[in-house]
């Protein structure tokens, strides 16, 4: 009797969804051919989410992303962004004409004056490109040729939580679709072995902000294509193991099992959630034997541990989180997060920067190289910097060794490495006093729009209909920022 009520269930399914699927990829298929912009990209609360690959808009440069998130926000003064006029007018107040009508944060606000404070580390210029680099990245500058340094960068938060959250989805409120849920969304996986969003985290010894599970949120995307944070303990997935007394060949059957109650419950409830929760029990059965496999660095050559670093083999450090960075990207991840924390130096800014550099340069450059010698480079697109930059003048007192800086969101450097960029040039420039930009801005918004563009994606057409409106990563604005791409 069971065997027959079995089968009769799977009949009763198989023939409502030979018809549905008749309909939807027939309806699907006549609207891509009418209307390509609508059909191929835009689903909303209701519609049928296939388990078809997504296709990009036009020809990609780059087939995944590896972005190296300096949260807390390091300062471009000390980086990247050489401004020797600070040293000159160490100790005078910021001129209220370079200040405009800046906002300040509650930090600074009601300081009697605002110092202006030169960088204590100096400067060199590098590589073709003559780009300045301070002596606290010298890995970073070895690779100055291979990198675009974006000195002109800029947002409207001026608050880790809101700034962080901006960057990475588009809004400064939670609850949207992080960059890479919106990148799973858009193109699929190219492996269906393992996720095609992951997240790492990482902590330097400096002051740090928190980063939450928000920022690696699916929003209101199906839950397929949120983040899957890796952890540095024993088990870098939690729950992925089976139980005790469980065999590979009873997890299968079980599985099997499960699968059938959910399309039956799919059929009466017609919830998506329900097919989403069938591949994430399938995801997670194969990640079993996957992850083990590329996590493991017991195979890496030493040549590849040294230009990484001996931290590279501490699990949770950045070194060790860069390499595995590289090797899920080679293994089909189609974006991989990584947070390092420790940037915000309100005080004691010196002494904190110098550890952080000294935590995220080796490994940064060496993740550069080491893509470009296995020939990845030119597929994968690196992100380097933080969510705002740093004010010129100091926070508190400044001493002979001794300042901090407040947050700053007017003007701040990141730089970009491979997918499509342009190698060895810096884009943008910012004034004398390293407090406005003066020529080729790029905000937020331009930026995601151009890293969605190096992947094939129009960041226009890239929308989800979620309570009446249209969403997309870019909200109304953004543009891609051409000149910096090849």
């Amino acid at each position: 009797m069971e065997k027959e009520i079995l089968e009769y269930g799977l009949n009763r399914n198989r023939r409502r969804f030979l018809s549905k699927l008749s309909l939807g990829i027939g309806s699907v298929a006549l609207g891509s051919l009418l209307m390509p912009d609508l059909f191929d990209r835009v689903r909303g609360d209701n519609d049928l989410e296939m388990a078809i690959p997504g296709l990009p808009d036009f020809a990609p440069k780059a087939k995944r992303v590896i972005y190296l998130f300096q949260n807390g926000a390091p300062s471009q003064l000390e980086s990247f962004d050489y401004k020797p006029k600070l040293r000159d007018m160490q100790g005078q107040d910021l001129p209220a004409s370079i200040r405009g009508d800046q906002r300040l944060t509650g930090f600074t606000a009601n300081q009697d004056s605002l110092p202006l404070v030169g960088s204590f580390v100096d400067f060199k210029q590098y590589g073709e490109s003559r780009a300045w680099v301070s002596d606290l990245f010298p890995k970073t500058a070895e690779i100055v040729d291979d990198i675009c340094i974006l000195k002109s960068m800029h947002t409207e938060a001026i608050n880790h939580d809101p700034a962080l959250t901006f960057f990475q989805t588009g809004a400064q409120q939670g609850n949207r679709p992080s960059m890479g849920s919106w990148l799973s969304y858009g193109l699929g996986s190219e492996n269906q072995n393992l996720p095609s969003f992951t997240v790492l985290i990482s902590r330097g010894e400096g002051n740090s902000q928190g980063v939450y599970s928000k920022l690696w949120s699916n929003g209101f995307l199906d839950s397929i294509h949120q983040g899957v944070q890796f952890s540095s303990g024993e088990d870098p997935v939690l729950y992925l193991k089976d139980p005790k007394g469980l065999n590979r060949s009873d997890r299968r059957q079980m599985l099997d099992k499960l699968a059938q109650l959910n399309q039956w419950s799919y059929e009466d409830i017609h919830d998506p959630e329900i097919n989403t929760k069938i591949q994430q029990y399938e995801m997670a059965y194969r990640m079993q034997t996957t992850v083990p496999e590329t996590l493991d660095i017991s195979k890496e050559p030493q040549s590849i541990i040294d230009m990484y670093g001996e931290d590279c083999k501490k699990p949770g450090t950045f070194a060790a989180n860069c390499l595995l960075a590289r090797k899920l990207s080679e293994n089909g991840v189609r974006f991989v997060q990584l947070y390092h924390q420790g940037w915000d130096q309100h005080v004691n800014l010196p002494k904190e920067i110098t550890g952080q550099a000294m935590d995220v340069d080796q490994a940064s450059a060496a993740l550069v190289k080491d893509l470009k010698q296995r020939g990845l480079l030119d597929e994968t697109l690196v992100v380097w910097g933080g969510e705002f930059g740093r004010t010129n003048f100091s926070q508190g007192e400044i001493t002979k060794d001794n300042y901090g800086r407040d947050h700053h969101p007017r003007c701040f450097s990141i730089w970009m490495a491979g997918g499509g960029v342009k190698p060895g040039i810096v884009y943008g420039e910012t004034d004398e006093f390293g407090y406005n930009i003066t020529k080729n801005p790029v905000h937020v918004h331009d930026f995601q729009a151009t890293l969605l563009h190096q992947l094939g994606l129009d960041h226009e057409k890239l929308v989800y209909k979620h309570l009446g409106r249209r969403f997309r990563l870019t909200d109304v604005s953004g543009h891609v920022v051409k000149d910096i791409l090849t």
